[in-house]
């Protein structure tokens, strides 16, 4: 069983923060700065909403909501800013939109992973075909979907008198701030105009570029976990010690000064989120789809191939030469640290897991570059290799 090392009294925490989609990288992410926000005196808390698998949800509840989290190279922390654990199958649903719903929550955080936005990748439009947004649309205070979950928790801010609150994505999705806010209101304009009004002029739809590779757990991963802890953690993650959150400053109802734990706020986040979708994300791809061709379990083993690390030295150049939008970092310094990156032993992220949905990535991590390099007449060679891999 994990015991709180006493960083600070979490009994001060407040929920402020409802995060939807209770996966490793936001264990390893946003609720790690905003633990480290909490040991210089943030009250700002956590409640985390699990909306399918409750195992998660489970296991934090059965240690207090502790989690750990190993970085490489590092001993391993404790995280204490998570207070509470929901899942509609445990709870119910009206728990869930009870959470989200009150007064005292400044902050409805999503890492939902692409599907869960339930919009149409060709049209950037809500999929009215999607099984479940026909049933939301049906029953929309009977929600399933993250989006008819949001837009249920808004009607009820409203109708009581909470008012709004920041939606805020931390998804690897281009705008993806514009890409919540189109999928909120397109969903509540279809079950009453008037709520989707007010969701325009009192929810606010910030952007960000979340950056933190974080392998899904395997049986080698808990057991090194557990030999740095001591005791097993199923909850817990582990990562690179690296970590980046560039967040636009556009919050309705406050938020914490993650800035003081490593954040950048920004009036503009497309520079920074188009330099990481292509250069990171689209690396990430690239090596994936080729390593599991050629054989390669993980990524950082494709990058013991000189050959694959100079492909993807070549195709980060390209991706380089096609960003336009003025960026205050150094992209050869970049891609030098994304090289590093990439070859860390330490991490085990399967070349599989990484070449998964596909069809929902390819468009954002290869697309603009390909458009860039179309137009402008540049060498498109090694992003038509990691099309042909894919």
């Amino acid at each position: 069983m994990l015991k709180w090392d006493g960083g600070y009294d979490r009994d001060r925490l407040k929920i402020r923060i409802v995060h939807l989609g209770c996966g490793a990288f936001h264990r390893a992410h946003q609720a790690v700065f905003t633990d480290q926000l909490a040991r210089q005196g943030s009250d700002w808390g956590i409640a985390e909403v699990s909306l399918f698998s409750d195992r998660v949800i489970r296991d934090l509840r059965a240690q207090d909501h502790l989690f750990s989290v190993l970085e490489n190279g590092r001993a391993p922390r404790i995280v204490g800013a998570v207070r509470a654990a929901l899942n509609p199958a445990l709870d119910g649903r009206e728990a869930v939109v009870r959470c989200m719903a009150d007064p005292e929550v400044a902050i409805l955080s999503l890492t939902i992973t692409e599907k869960g936005y339930s919009i149409d990748p060709a049209t950037g439009r809500l999929d009215a075909t999607n099984p479940g947004v026909i049933a939301d649309l049906a029953n929309p205070r009977a929600p399933e979907t993250a989006i008819g979950y949001i837009v249920e928790a808004l009607r009820q801010r409203r109708d009581t008198g909470a008012g709004g609150l920041s939606v805020l994505s931390c998804d690897n999705i281009q705008e993806n701030g514009r890409v919540a806010r189109n999928a909120v209101l397109a969903f509540a304009r279809r079950v009453d105009p008037d709520l989707a009004a007010w969701i325009a002029d009192n929810v606010s739809f910030p952007a960000t570029m979340v950056d933190r590779i974080v392998p899904a757990m395997t049986e080698d991963s808990h057991a090194r976990l557990e030999q740095a802890l001591g005791v097993k953690d199923p909850c817990g993650v582990v990562s690179e010690p690296f970590a980046d959150w560039v967040i636009e400053d556009d919050f309705a109802q406050g938020r914490p000064d993650w800035d003081k734990a490593g954040a950048e706020f920004v009036e503009d986040v497309r520079a920074y989120e188009e330099m990481k979708l292509r250069m990171l994300n689209g690396a990430h791809s690239f090596l994936a789809y080729l390593g599991y061709l050629a054989g390669y379990e993980h990524i950082a083993d494709t990058m013991e191939d000189r050959d694959f690390r100079a492909a993807t030295q070549m195709l980060m150049e390209g991706q380089a030469a096609s960003l336009t939008l003025p960026c205050a970092r150094d992209l050869g310094q970049y891609a030098g640290d994304l090289i590093a990156r990439f070859s860390d032993p330490g991490l085990k992220h399967r070349c599989w897991q990484i070449a998964m949905d596909g069809s929902q990535k390819i468009p954002q991590r290869f697309g603009g570059a390909l458009r860039h390099h179309l137009a402008e007449g540049g060498d498109i060679d090694f992003l038509a290799l990691g099309l042909a891999a894919w």
